[in-house]
C-alpha cells in the first residue's frame, strides 16, 4: 500500500476518511478508542504541512437520509479534546453544496469534521456521482479507517479512484499487524476461535487451520463440533445446518482442534441462572453451555504454553454474564502470560471488549480495531479499502 510517506500533503486540504462509529448514549460519547487511534494519522498530517484536514465517517444504520440520532456532532468534542485544538462540526449532508462551501472557507491549520457520510444517497452503492462529490472536499485522500476497508463505498474506496490517496497510519498498521498472521508466522501458531456461530467464522476457520499447530474451539460455537461428533449438548446454541462441514474438519483436522471438555451449564440463559459443571459432551436436556468448564481452562491454557504467535478472536462463554465471564478472563489471562516474546493478536468486537474488561489489554501485541475487516482479511479476501490503497 501507498502510505503517507508517499503522499505530498503540504498546503493541501486533505480528505481523511476516519471509523468514528463509536458508541454514544443520550448524546455522550461513551467510549472514545476509536477517535485516540486515529490521532498519529492526524499529527502527521499536521507536521506534514497539510492546510486542512476533513474528516468523514459513518455513524450507525441510518435508513433514509439523515436522522438526528446518528449525527457525528456529539464526536466533534470528544476528538477537540484529544487533538488539543478547536474542531469544526459542519452539519447536512457530506455532499453538498453548503458542506464544500463551508470546506472552502476553513482558515488555515482548520479541523473539521464533515456529517455522517451515510446520510449521503449512494454511499454504499459506491456511486460514481457522490464519488465525485466527495473528492470535491480535499486535494488528496487519507483511508484511516480499518473497520470499514473491507466495504466497498464511496467514502472508504470510491473517491480514492479521484484523488492522490494514501494509507493511514491506522490502517497500515492493522494490514502489517494482520498480516503477519497470514504469511510466515512464527511457529508453534495456536488460533483462538469464539463466539456464538461458526457460520460467523467458517471461512477463516477453514482458511487457517492447514498453516496453524493448534486451534481452541469454544464459546457456542463449539456445540455445533461436539453435537457433530455425537455428543448431548442439551438447548446450548448450535447450527444443523453446519453439522457436516463439522464433522468434515475435524476429520481432516482433528489432530489440531481442541474442543472443551467440561462446560458451565445453566438452567436459563439469564445472569442469575442455576449453574453446574457436566462434560461438554452430556449436557442436561434442559440445561445449555455458558461458559467453558475449568478442565477446558486448563487444557486450553496448557496448549497456549510455549505458541510463538497466537490469533484470538470471540469469547469462550456469555461473558457479559459475571457468572459466566470466568473462561474467557482464563484465555484473556493466558494469551497475556505468554509474555513479550509472543506475537498475539487480539480479533475485534467480543474479544477486545473481553480483553480490555480483563485488563490485559497493555499485555498484548495488537488489539483489532475492525471486527468484520479482520475476520475477512484472515479469510484471505482483499479488502477493497486496502486494494484501494495500493
Amino acid at each position: 500500500m501507498q502510505n503517507l510517506n508517499h503522499l505530498d500533503v503540504k498546503g493541501k486540504r486533505v480528505l481523511v476518511r476516519v471509523d468514528y462509529n463509536v458508541p454514544v448514549k443520550d448524546g455522550v460519547v461513551q467510549d472514545d478508542t476509536r477517535v485516540t487511534a486515529s490521532l498519529p494519522t492526524l499529527r502527521a498530517l499536521q507536521a506534514a504541512g497539510a492546510r486542512n484536514i476533513i474528516l468523514m465517517s459513518h455513524f450507525g444504520r441510518p435508513k433514509n437520509g439523515p436522522e438526528d440520532k446518528y449525527s457525528l456532532k456529539p464526536v466533534a468534542p470528544v476528538l477537540e479534546q484529544a487533538l488539543g485544538q478547536p474542531v469544526k462540526f459542519i452539519g447536512g449532508t457530506a455532499d453538498s453544496d453548503e458542506t464544500l462551501a463551508a470546506v472552502q472557507a476553513l482558515p488555515e491549520g482548520a479541523v473539521a469534521l464533515l456529517e455522517n457520510v451515510r446520510f449521503s444517497a449512494g454511499e454504499e452503492k459506491n456511486d460514481a456521482g457522490l464519488n465525485e462529490k466527495f473528492a470535491r472536499l480535499g486535494d488528496a485522500f487519507v483511508l484511516d479507517a480499518f473497520g470499514s476497508a473491507h466495504r466497498a463505498h464511496s467514502s472508504v474506496s470510491g473517491v480514492a479512484g479521484k484523488l492522490p490517496h494514501a494509507a493511514g497510519t491506522l490502517l497500515q498498521t492493522e494490514v502489517d499487524a494482520l498480516g503477519k498472521l497470514l504469511d510466515g508466522a512464527e511457529r508453534p501458531y495456536v488460533v483462538i476461535i469464539g463466539g456464538a456461530k461458526v457460520s460467523d467464522k467458517l471461512l477463516v476457520i477453514e482458511n487457517l487451520l492447514p498453516t496453524v499447530d493448534r486451534m481452541l474451539i469454544g464459546g457456542g460455537m463449539a456445540y455445533t463440533f461436539v453435537k457433530a461428533q455425537g455428543g448431548k449438548i442439551g438447548k446450548s446454541i448450535h447450527e444443523d445446518d453446519f453439522l457436516d462441514k463439522a464433522r468434515e474438519l475435524l476429520g481432516k483436522y482433528g489432530d489440531k482442534i481442541v474442543l472443551p471438555t467440561d462446560t458451565l451449564a445453566g438452567d436459563a440463559f439469564s445472569a442469575d441462572a442455576n449453574t453446574r459443571v457436566v462434560p461438554t459432551s452430556d449436557i442436561p436436556d434442559d440445561w445449555e453451555g455458558m461458559d467453558i468448564g475449568p478442565a477446558s481452562q486448563a487444557a486450553f491454557t496448557a496448549a497456549l504454553k510455549g505458541a510463538r504467535t497466537v490469533f484470538w478472536n470471540g469469547p469462550m462463554g456469555v461473558f457479559e454474564f459475571e457468572k459466566f465471564a470466568s473462561g474467557t478472563n482464563a484465555i484473556a489471562k493466558a494469551v497475556a502470560d505468554l509474555g513479550p516474546d509472543t506475537y498475539s493478536v487480539i480479533g475485534g468486537g467480543d474479544s477486545v471488549s473481553a480483553i480490555n474488561r480483563s485488563g490485559q489489554a497493555d499485555r498484548v501485541s495488537h488489539i483489532s480495531t475492525g471486527g468484520g475487516a479482520s475476520l475477512e482479511l484472515l479469510e484471505g479476501k482483499a479488502l477493497p479499502g486496502v486494494e484501494a490503497m495500493k
